[in-house]
């Protein structure tokens, strides 16, 4: 193995680490903020789940390692993508914005490739279309149209019983639906830096395009992501937690549901689709189908900012990062 193709190995560690932190939000946040579990056992959940759940499928890694650039690019500018989504994680994490790791890793993917290649002509614009852009904008609406009609469900079914009693009843069924949503995150982040690493090592011509995933790669992927997300995300599950609408269990399991039932649809049809995205988008349905303006849309105006700019800035930083790494390589 090549001192690039190792310090893609590295750089896709330090990714999946961050991944793992800056996400934990994703699974857990709404199971902290009521009292359904205490964080440090909500975290370990969710590190568990998402080691699992890294295992579930690789359909997600083979969409990025061969669906979305055409040409056989050099290791260096799969190391560039790793830097490029790296720095962008590290500026909204810093921040508190619960953006997508996941868009941050695709756009500096395609950024440093049209650099590499001193053109469009690497990407393929067809599966950048189907498999990114396409459920990007669908996997949100989803979620929260979702979680909006699911929750008018449970406020008809329960209307009548005593809140203490519905609460009781919903903290104890946050677990499962948090330990569903840890699940699919797995299955679907995790992978999406098997596929890198596996597009690392087809570069270096270690690999071959339709060997499939290296069990190493998945092993090293799901622990990776495991360790960050014990670390957790406190900054981002503040934002998530408080920042949009006022959660309470029922909420909570109805939020967690829907983004994980989504998560896996899009893990089933091979879309590296944002966790971030859905389940945020979950918890505002949540909160509108109690009435709008439960909602803070100042906060989601902010978040979805957060979404907006991520695939051009991660784009560029990639971009710039492979016109660097050029001149060494």
């Amino acid at each position: 193995m090549s001192a690039i193709v190792i310090s893609v190995v590295i750089a896709a560690v330090v990714f999946e680490f961050i991944n793992g932190f800056h996400d934990t939000a994703n699974a857990i946040t709404t199971t902290v903020y009521t009292r359904a579990l205490p964080v440090g056992v909500a975290i370990a959940l969710a590190a568990v789940m998402n080691f699992v759940g890294a295992f579930a499928s690789e359909g997600v890694a083979k969409t990025i390692s061969t669906g979305l650039v055409s040409v056989q690019i050099a290791e260096y500018v799969v190391l560039a993508t790793l830097i490029g989504a790296i720095v962008w994680n590290l500026i909204t994490w810093w921040f508190g914005l619960p953006s997508s790791s996941s868009h941050a890793l695709i756009g500096s993917l395609l950024g440093a490739t049209m650099v590499a290649t001193a053109g469009f002509e690497g990407v393929m614009w067809e599966g950048v279309l189907q498999k990114i852009i396409i459920p990007l904008i669908t996997s949100p609406l989803i979620g929260f149209f979702a979680a909006f009609g699911l929750m008018k469900l449970v406020f008809k079914l329960f209307a009548h019983k005593p809140r203490s009693w519905v609460n009781k009843v919903f903290r104890r069924a946050q677990v499962a639906s948090a330990a569903l949503m840890a699940f699919s995150h797995g299955t679907n982040d995790a992978q999406k830096t098997m596929g890198i690493i596996t597009l690392a090592l087809v570069s270096g011509g270690m690999l071959t395009a339709e060997a499939g995933i290296p069990l190493w790669v998945k092993v090293l992927c799901a622990t990776t992501i495991a360790l960050g997300t014990s670390v957790g995300g406190r900054k981002i599950m503040r934002t998530m937690g408080r920042g949009v609408t006022k959660i309470e269990p029922a909420g909570g399991f109805v939020a967690e549901t829907t983004a994980a039932l989504v998560i896996e649809l899009m893990s089933f049809l091979h879309a590296p689709i944002s966790t971030t995205h859905v389940i945020s988008s979950s918890v505002m349905g949540v909160g509108s189908a109690r009435r709008l303006s439960a909602v803070k849309w100042i906060t989601v105006r902010k978040i979805v900012s957060a979404w907006v700019i991520t695939l051009p800035a991660s784009a560029a930083i990639g971009a710039v990062s492979a016109f660097v790494f050029g001149f060494f390589f």
